[in-house]
Formats: C-alpha cells, sequence, structure tokens
C-alpha cells in the first residue's frame, strides 16, 4: 500500500459519546457492543417516547451549549500532551452539520467556533475553518489537513460535534419515517457527541504506532435516500475506488472496514453494492463495523467516531488487520471514503 506525497496519522483521539465520555471509554463500549438508548421528552406519532443516545453531562445543557461543551471535552482529550502555547499554531477543522440537514441550528458556521475557543480559554490558528458537510466532513476535513501538513503545518486538529436530539430535526426525520420507532423498524436511533483527531505526520522521535490515511476518495450518487431513482451504489463506489487508488491497492487488500451505517435499509443495501462493484478477489471474511449501533445516528460525528474506533483497534491489536477502509454518505448524496493502514512504530 502507497502512501500519499503529504501522508498524514492520527497521533491520538478524543470521543465524547452516549457510552463513555472519553476515547477509551467509548471505543471499549462499541468493541463491546454496548448501548443505551433512553426515553426522550418527544413523542412519535404512535403516541410513544421516541428513544434516542443522549451524552450524559453534569447539566441539562440544550442546543449549541451543549454542543460547544460536548466539543470542548473531545479537545482537551485530544490535546492531552501539547503545551497549551502551542495551541495557537494548530488549525482547528471544526465538522458540524451539512446546511440542508433539516432543523440545523444557528450560529454552527460562526458562533460555534467562538463559542469553543472563549471555553477553551484558547485560539487557534487562522488557518482554521468549520466544515459543514455533515456525515463526509471528516474526509473532507483530512483532504484539507493533507493540504496544511503538505504545506509545512505541524499538527492539524480534525474535530466533530452535532446532536440530532433537538425537535426541528428530530420531528423532521420521524415525520418523513427515518426514526426507529415501534412502529417503523427501517430507521436510525437519533444520537449525538463530539469527536476530535490529532493529525501529523508518520513517525518521528516519540511518535508511536498510529493509523495513517493512505488515500481519500470522493463521489455523488444520484439515486440518494430521498429520491426514487433506483440504487446503484454508483456514488459509493466512485469515492472507494478514488481512495483505493490513491492508495495503490485493491479492495482485497483491505482488512474490514468502519461505516456511517445507522440501520437504515438504504445505507446497508448501498455498502453492499458497493462491495460487490469494488471486490474483484474472493475474501473469506470482510468485517464491517458499524459503531452508531451503540452510539447513535450522531450526524458529523460519525466519521470521527469511525476513525476513533480504528485507531483504538490498531493501538490495541484487536483490528482484523493493518488497513481498514472509512467510508460515509450524507442523505443529499455525497460520498466519501479514507483508506487507512496501522503503522507500527519503527525501533
Amino acid at each position: 500500500m502507497s502512501m500519499p506525497t503529504s501522508a498524514i496519522c492520527i497521533r491520538r483521539t478524543g470521543l465524547v459519546t452516549s457510552v463513555g465520555l472519553n476515547a477509551v471509554a467509548s471505543c471499549a463500549a462499541v468493541r463491546a457492543k454496548v448501548t443505551n438508548p433512553s426515553e426522550t421528552r418527544f413523542i412519535d406519532s404512535e403516541g410513544e417516547r421516541i428513544m434516542a443516545h443522549a451524552v450524559p453531562l453534569e447539566k441539562p445543557w440544550r442546543g449549541r451549549a451543549k454542543l460547544v461543551r460536548m466539543a470542548a471535552l473531545a479537545l482537551q482529550e485530544c490535546l492531552a500532551g501539547v503545551a497549551r502555547e502551542r495551541w495557537d499554531e494548530i488549525p482547528l477543522l471544526l465538522c458540524v452539520a451539512e446546511h440542508e440537514r433539516p432543523g440545523r441550528l444557528q450560529g454552527l458556521d460562526d458562533l460555534l467556533f467562538e463559542e469553543l475557543q472563549d471555553l477553551l480559554g484558547a485560539r487557534f490558528s487562522a488557518d482554521s475553518l468549520v466544515v459543514a458537510h455533515g456525515r463526509v466532513s471528516v474526509v473532507v476535513a483530512l483532504a484539507q489537513a493533507q493540504r496544511l501538513i503538505g504545506g509545512g503545518v505541524q499538527l492539524v486538529l480534525v474535530a466533530a460535534v452535532d446532536s440530532l436530539l433537538e425537535w426541528p430535526t428530530l420531528g423532521a426525520y420521524e415525520r418523513g419515517n427515518r426514526v426507529l420507532t415501534a412502529g417503523n423498524s427501517n430507521g436510525f436511533i437519533p444520537g449525538e457527541g463530539a469527536g476530535a483527531l490529532l493529525v501529523g505526520v508518520p513517525g518521528g522521535p516519540g511518535v508511536e504506532g498510529c493509523l495513517v490515511c493512505a488515500g481519500i476518495g470522493f463521489g455523488i450518487e444520484k439515486a440518494h435516500i430521498d429520491t426514487e431513482e433506483p440504487l446503484r451504489g454508483d456514488g459509493l463506489s466512485a469515492a472507494i475506488e478514488a481512495g483505493l487508488a490513491q492508495a495503490g491497492c485493491g479492495m482485497h487488500d483491505i482488512d474490514y472496514r468502519v461505516t456511517d451505517l445507522s440501520g437504515e435499509q438504504y445505507y446497508f443495501k448501498e455498502a453492499t453494492l458497493a462491495l460487490a462493484r469494488t471486490l474483484r478477489q474472493r475474501k473469506e471474511s470482510f468485517d464491517i463495523w458499524h459503531p452508531a449501533e451503540c452510539i447513535g445516528e450522531a450526524g458529523a460525528v460519525a466519521g470521527v467516531a469511525a476513525l476513533a474506533v480504528a485507531d483504538a483497534a490498531g493501538r490495541r491489536g484487536y483490528a482484523p488487520g493493518p488497513a481498514v477502509l472509512v467510508h460515509m454518505a450524507n442523505d443529499a448524496g455525497q460520498r466519501a471514503c479514507a483508506v487507512m493502514r496501522f503503522e507500527e512504530a519503527v525501533a
């Protein structure tokens, strides 16, 4: 597997989910398939309370106030060991909900970033950006991190925060028969959370083994979930092929997959179609992990969570192999994948 010109790797992770307030706890829960959805105050069309994966914080914050606190927790965990006086040298690429998201909170593109800096009592580099591309945001941010590091930046923070537990959002999905309820088995359990990845160059003094980004790919699916066109998996297949080409490998070289699949049949069908179109050599087994079964459908957090889970699996030695493909999909048709490989530290 070849590496891109500006190879980047994940140095450290932070994660805040309904099953853990740090990456170690969250990833251990995902490995053990622990799940703890609870009743919300929202009622579905059948008069039943909607279940959701809520993050338990010390106070009942809601809206942007809760987002900024979840993000701060993830960033503090991710930046442990980095001197605070260096934080202003680090660009923060903050991944949030896409503009098409039903009931999208106000202030995500401007106020959230400033509120986060204020809560942390820190400032990040002028190269910082808000990446408003929902579930595919993390791959967009990795591509930008690759460019920044190729231009001489030493470290980049890729962070994500999101919640589907506001009624304008939850209500729209419930009316669209997208939420898992007693009367709808073809749906997801909504969730929320935050995550962060500290990205740098592979290797170097004191750097342990890390998950290296070997390839990135994007695609557009015309037959997205809101259309009636027949689904063939063209967009996801194109994204996967592009990522594999950049990595210099084939789908058969990948050991396992981690995805944003969260319970809807459409996306499972798409993943199956994309695999059939990209796998050209038979494999005896090909694991597919979907953390959303534990943390819920958490929007923009899905990609960061997937990479944090893969990072933990590599570091702790329970991954099926070093090569992992992570893929994500937005409702509007955007598709993205990252081909990653866990590289052991060289003594």
